[in-house]
């Protein structure tokens, strides 16, 4: 596919003489750039969308949902009147 971009005529004979030091064309050298920059840019979703939770993570879950009756601070202050004889 054809792109048109507007470039400084000084940076255009740079980069060609950066493509013919590396033997390749200006296009790939242009398409190697944009690459990297979405790659950078994308990089934190990415990074999110790969994330899972390691094998001893997933270990220390032991129900996958809350018992509804439990009074959670009820225990709590249990635990409390045990520990410090509140």
């Amino acid at each position: 596919m054809k792109l048109t971009l507007n470039i400084e005529p000084d940076l255009i004979d740079q980069i060609k003489t950066v493509a013919k030091k590396r033997n390749t064309s200006v296009s790939k050298i242009v398409e190697s750039f944009f690459k990297k920059e979405v790659q950078t840019e994308m990089e934190p979703f990415r990074m999110k969308e790969e994330a899972e939770l390691s094998d001893w993570v997933k270990s220390l879950v032991v129900v996958d949902h809350a018992t509804p009756d439990f009074d959670h601070k009820a225990e709590y202050h249990k635990h409390l009147e045990e520990k410090y004889g509140i």
